[in-house]
């Protein structure tokens, strides 16, 4: 347990690896899944590869965690000895896990609590729990703590390109992404989250091969725009595409290593489908503020 007494939990669509999870203690809140004979909890009783294994013919639902599960998770905490909570959650705008965590906080008592809507979604979110986590461990105190993450949101992005649209348009997550586009003459497009944390085209390609190109063009420009750039590579069925990108992303960037990889969480794997591959930027280093 760190000084401060700090819990960092997350909902399972933040992508945090796992050994960043257990090495900063951060815990998760699995986000549901739904089929006709009953409900998953995602990353605990159901894998991405048993999702993919049931397309295309079956497209489950998702749904958020219960407020059960959250009272649950703060008790844990509170009896672990932690005082205070920090709730990293992926955008309010995409999924309103947010809320109901917030709701579910307000009326808790035994600890101190920050719900923070990153307006993001995968690694997009969950890098501020591991940027918390080291700010903690080098010893940020409560209230610096949630008053600096939120004014870092605007410089973490994620970009995607995915195989086909059908999945985030039957999930209603389209946002401001025009199904016709993945259609229409192969446009293939970039997708990220604009600052209210809905999807839109940040820009578009002819075909898969340039749109992986496109996408990290735009993920090394975005982190030039600040100081020491942070970088992670995750995907969804498509680890060939995201290794061979690696190195190049690598070297664009400056960077020694991805902070984060593998594979996306079966939640999203429900809204994206196959053949997804996204980066992370976070133009800036992750030093205590001065």
């Amino acid at each position: 347990m760190n000084r401060q007494k700090i819990c960092i939990l997350v909902d399972s669509g933040c992508d945090v690896p796992q050994k960043l999870r257990e090495a900063y203690d951060i815990r998760v809140l699995p986000l549901k899944i739904i089929y006709p004979e009953g409900e998953y909890l995602d990353q605990v009783n159901i894998t991405a590869q048993q999702v993919y294994d049931r397309f295309p013919g079956e497209i489950p639902h998702t749904s958020l965690p219960d407020g059960g599960t959250v009272e649950a998770a703060l008790d844990k905490a509170r009896a672990d000895g932690y005082e205070k909570a920090l709730i990293v959650c992926i955008s309010s705008g995409l999924s309103g896990t947010c809320g109901l965590v917030r709701l579910t906080c307000q009326e808790y008592t035994g600890l101190e609590t920050f719900v923070l809507d990153t307006r993001n979604i995968s690694f997009g979110s969950g890098f501020f729990a591991v940027l918390a986590a080291r700010w903690i461990e080098a010893g940020m105190d409560w209230e610096t703590l949630i008053r600096e993450l939120p004014r870092r949101l605007e410089n973490s992005k994620v970009f995607f390109c995915v195989d086909t649209l059908e999945y985030l348009r039957k999930g209603g997550r389209l946002g401001l992404v025009a199904a016709i586009v993945g259609t229409a003459l192969k446009l293939k497009p970039i997708i990220s989250c604009n600052a209210d944390g809905v999807y839109y085209i940040a820009g578009k390609a002819l075909g898969r091969a340039k749109s992986l190109a496109r996408m990290l063009e735009m993920a090394v420009a975005f982190g030039r725009t600040g100081d020491s750039p942070q970088v992670s590579l995750l995907n969804g069925d498509a680890p060939r595409e995201a290794e061979a990108l690696t190195p190049q992303l690598l070297a664009a960037t400056g960077c020694e290593a991805l902070l984060a990889q593998g594979q996306i969480s079966p939640a999203l794997v429900v809204h994206t489908g196959p053949g997804l591959v996204g980066i992370h930027v976070f133009r800036g280093g992750m030093e205590l503020p001065r």
